[in-house]
């Protein structure tokens, strides 16, 4: 009874975990969209503080945590440029995903996010050699049908988003692919944790070369006027809860609850952006967002369903 009682309270830690990095990730979209549209800021600039922060808080706590594995990973030859085409595809899905925000808002930037899963799935169909299976092709409907949705309000004849914005969308949904495709080698050796916190620094030396390149090119370097508040969406917000407690809380609680119960409470992250979005910054959310959404969500449990 008493071994019942702990796996049960085990299991439930696991799944607050990754809920609630689930939910973090959702308000760093919200916190993004604030620093976009009230203080200009650029993506790229967002992107280089956001990884910094996270790359150093994931790298001190690996180092304290997990000092073999992390000693182990740094060298190891083999895996080295596994881990910087990683790094790049961390750096490239968050940098696009600031991008997909300022050109659209953070509830749909997270939705259209969301269209990695499939990604995944044909990557996953084209390497096995096999057709989709049912579940999988009614998920891969679900996923057209919440794009449709939410790129045309419903109406066929107009294109409700910014094009561009549905093209970042995509294409951030892509480097997420990338991000999630790459490591897989590396967590079947090693811990989450060091892995990720390897990909960050990556990412961010990443974020910073190219923002030096955009200095350059701009003839100076650009920091936008912040104030207290600001800084707190940004620092706080972004960088800490969103990134750093994001990954941490949710690889955590995937190594408890498995990675498919792991990417059925993934799907709070565009829920609670929209809600964000829509409660705290006052985004109008029609009725066609919210069946995108709901389709998105769909989308991933039918995908899921077949590994459960």
């Amino acid at each position: 009874m008493l071994k019942s009682w702990k796996m049960q309270n085990h299991m439930t830690i696991g799944i607050l975990s990754a809920l609630t990095g689930a939910l973090l990730w959702g308000f760093s979209g919200a916190c993004a969209q604030v620093v976009l549209s009230e203080y200009g800021m650029s993506p790229l600039f967002i992107t280089v503080v956001r990884a910094t922060i996270a790359a150093v808080i994931m790298l001190g706590f690996a180092a304290v945590r997990y000092k073999d594995a992390l000693c182990e990973i740094l060298s190891c030859k083999r895996v080295r440029l596994k881990l910087v085409l990683f790094g790049i595809g961390l750096f490239l899905s968050q940098s696009t995903f600031a991008i997909s925000v300022a050109s659209t808002n953070a509830g749909t930037a997270t939705v259209l996010q969301s269209l990695a899963t499939v990604f995944v799935m044909g990557i996953a169909c084209i390497s096995g050699k096999r057709l989709p299976r049912k579940f999988e092709v009614a998920g891969l409907v679900c996923a057209l049908a919440s794009t449709w949705f939410i790129a045309t309000q419903g109406n066929p004849s107009n294109l409700a988003i910014d094009p561009l914005g549905l093209f970042w969308g995509i294409i951030n949904a892509l480097s997420v692919t990338l991000y999630i495709m790459i490591p897989r080698e590396l967590y079947n050796k090693w811990p989450s944790i060091p892995v990720i916190s390897c990909g960050l620094c990556i990412a961010a030396l990443v974020a910073v070369i190219c923002f030096g390149c955009e200095s350059v090119l701009a003839g100076g370097i650009y920091l936008p006027a912040i104030d207290m508040y600001g800084a707190l969406v940004l620092i706080v917000g972004i960088g800490l809860l969103g990134t750093a407690c994001a990954f941490a809380l949710y690889l955590y609680g995937v190594a408890i609850v498995g990675s498919v119960k792991g990417s059925l409470l993934g799907t709070a992250e565009p829920a609670s952006a929209m809600v964000l979005t829509a409660c705290w910054l006052g985004t109008i959310v029609t009725a066609a967002d919210w069946a995108g959404l709901v389709l998105m969500i769909a989308m991933v449990v039918l995908i899921t369903r077949q590994s459960s």
